[in-house]
């Protein structure tokens, strides 16, 4: 039915507007009030300045008279219809009694919040405040009728009306004829459609719930863990109560949706923080006490920086997903090996479609996103038969890969304390070349994880506080325990602190501080690698699990690499692999390196590979690194090579 002309059977709230509407505009009839026309406001007749001069206060005519004679008559008709206005209110159960009492609206500014709903909602309603308001440009209620119909203070700037962010008000123009308005947000209210207020912060949500959950004004801050869990522990708080989620508004039309759509919904506000909030932040907190509000922040919040209203806290040290959160999400139980919260969990679930098989695939991709830009992804495809180390070493990775498959027996069956955390941290140390990069890639095979080698260059910034971020990127992206970090050249990261003489020494050791409390709260799997264990600073040796020593391989060792170098696909001509292993004392990789750059020697001649390609790729790997050729070392290819023939000898 249309809201121009009012049925009988239309809520209290309309027949007080319409109530008070029609006294105002049959006063204004009594006292001879000139129809609106087009130049309303242009120009000034004499009749005009006649019937002002007798309405001006102290002034004495008929006029006055018949207007108390009016308004007694039309008394039983008001004191009617705001007794019934007030019995809806105080029963609650319309849309616009559910707004005057999350608004905290007492009878005079309900009733203002009603007159000014009907007029906006109705064409008829303002050619009758155009009327009375002697002006067709003010078809709303300006102050001075709101003020003669009711109270004006009931839009001041510290009403209800106004903290609630239900009406608006014009800023320009003299006081009394600004005119005033409800927010659109309420008139569609009104309507009963529910869309969400569109000036809400991008990534604002609502959250509904089954229950009825209404409570009185509070305030809570819930600190630690993740953010999916701190709504958890929300949602256990107040169990029945709908939520308007959303981050620190940035500007004041923001922060008056947040607060006008929570009024309309009756819902706690749950702002996610990143840091404390701004000063402006908690005096719209303290503004709108009306509402319950709560501060979502993974450190703990500073006094000072807090509302001066009153809270109380819930403190979390642990986010981590429960038995019952895997059950709801995908319907078996929780995967050891992967300790994910409960903000991971409700990602990798939809990554996953639900679907439990798909949960390694997803726990990739939940840390890939975030770790792409900082490090480089290997996917393991070498394993321990591709490793050749000392039977020493060889067991100490074995043990590397026990230690972290095993932390669950070892802390939570038998009850070990895990201090500093559940994580293991492996030192591989050792010249270039002698297989630590490869060892890496091998732990992460045998776990079936993926290997991520942080890009130090991506990593170290010059600028103040810009390596803590990446560092918090890449140990927050990897929480998940579904992948190996790999520093290479790590005392460039972990490298002992130096003595300050500048301001660049004291923040480079404010770095190194800072790196080491974020690793020991880790609680995956970290490798470092180092040429030199004694550059690593003494705190980060403490904090080592598993510390291997990669040394230069023996003979029989480089003899087994040289074996390895060469796929069985590979055309060889007979190769002596006795003399290489004897003559060379190098490293693995220059091994592997000397055997790929003779594989392309073959391949552009169209030939099989052979000793004097092998000699010729070696003396290209020797140049790389500056070091000279000797006649002991490459015999009797010597000539050949610093001839640089390819032709085999005769």
């Amino acid at each position: 039915m249309r809201d121009d002309v009012r049925p009988r059977s239309a809520p209290p709230w309309q027949v007080m507007a319409d109530t008070l509407l029609q006294r105002e505009a049959l006063v204004c009839r009594l006292g001879e009030g000139l129809l609106p026309h087009d130049f309303a406001g242009l120009y000034i007749g004499h009749e005009e300045v006649d019937r002002i001069l007798a309405e001006l206060p102290g002034a004495s005519g008929p006029a006055a008279a018949k207007v108390e004679a009016l308004v007694r008559q039309l008394e039983p008709e008001i004191v009617l219809a705001r007794k019934q206005f007030d019995e809806s209110l105080a029963s609650g159960q319309s849309t616009f009694d559910r707004l005057a009492r999350t608004a905290r609206l007492d009878s005079r500014d309900a009733q203002a919040l009603a007159v000014l709903l009907a007029v906006e909602r109705s064409p008829h309603r303002m050619r009758l405040v155009a009327y009375f308001q002697d002006n067709v440009q003010l078809p709303r209620l300006t102050v001075a009728s709101l003020s003669r119909i009711l109270d004006a203070r009931s839009v001041a700037p510290d009403a209800p009306l106004r903290r609630a962010e239900f009406v608006e008000i014009g800023t320009e123009g003299p006081w009394a004829t600004r005119m005033c308005w409800p927010a659109p947000r309420l008139t569609w209210a009104i309507a009963e459609d529910d869309s969400v207020d569109s000036a809400l912060p991008a990534g604002s949500r609502r959250l509904e719930t089954s229950g009825t959950g209404a409570l009185d004004p509070s305030m809570l801050l819930v600190t630690g863990a993740d953010s999916d869990s701190r709504l958890a522990a929300v949602r256990d708080r107040w169990p029945g109560k709908a939520l308007l989620v959303c981050p620190i508004p940035a500007t004041p039309a923001e922060w008056a949706a947040v607060v006008r759509e929570a009024g309309v919904g009756d819902r706690a506000i749950v702002l996610e923080l990143e840091g404390p909030p701004s000063r402006a932040a908690a005096d719209w907190l303290d503004r709108a006490d009306h509402l319950s509000w709560v501060l979502s922040s993974p450190k703990e919040l500073a006094l000072d920086a807090l509302p001066r209203r009153s809270w109380q806290e819930i403190r979390l040290d642990s986010g981590l997903a429960s038995a019952s959160d895997w059950e709801q999400a995908l319907g078996v139980g929780p995967d050891p090996s992967f300790p994910l919260s409960r903000e991971q969990l409700r990602l990798v679930t939809a990554a996953s479609a639900g679907d439990p098989q798909q949960v390694a695939a997803g726990v990739r991709r939940l840390a890939g996103g975030h770790l792409d830009g900082l490090s480089v992804r290997i996917r393991p495809r070498r394993t321990m038969s591709d490793l050749v180390l000392p039977s020493d070493q060889v067991g100490q990775v074995r043990e590397l890969i026990a230690r972290y498959k095993r932390r669950t027996v070892v802390y939570q069956d038998w009850g070990f304390s895990p201090l500093p955390s559940t994580g293991v941290v492996a030192l591989f140390s050792g010249p270039s070349g002698t297989g630590k990069t490869l060892a890496a890639e091998i732990v992460a095979g045998e776990l079936g994880l993926d290997l991520y080698k942080v890009d130090l260059s991506a990593v170290v910034s010059k600028y103040i506080g810009e390596t803590e971020k990446n560092l918090e990127r890449i140990f927050g992206a990897a929480a998940a325990g579904d992948l190996v970090l790999f520093f290479d050249e790590a005392d460039s990261l972990f490298g002992k602190r130096s003595e300050v003489s500048d301001a660049h020494d004291r923040y480079a050791n404010i770095e190194v501080a800072y790196l080491l409390q974020r690793l020991e709260s880790y609680d995956g799997l970290v490798v470092m690698a180092t040429n030199l264990q004694r550059n690593i600073d003494d705190a980060f040796l403490r904090r080592i699990s598993v510390s291997i020593d990669f040394e230069t391989p023996d003979e029989p060792q480089r003899k087994q690499i040289w074996q390895q170098a060469f796929p069985a696909s590979a055309p060889v001509s007979e190769l002596d692999f006795d003399f290489l292993a004897k003559q060379f004392r190098i490293t693995g990789g220059i091994i592997r390196n000397a055997a790929l750059g003779a594989g392309f020697l073959a391949a552009d001649e169209n030939a099989p590979v052979t000793m004097e390609r092998i000699a010729l790729a070696l003396k290209r790997e020797f140049q790389k690194m500056g070091r000279l050729r000797t006649e002991s070392e490459f015999d009797r290819y010597f000539n050949l090579v610093n001839g640089d023939s390819h032709a085999e000898p005769a």
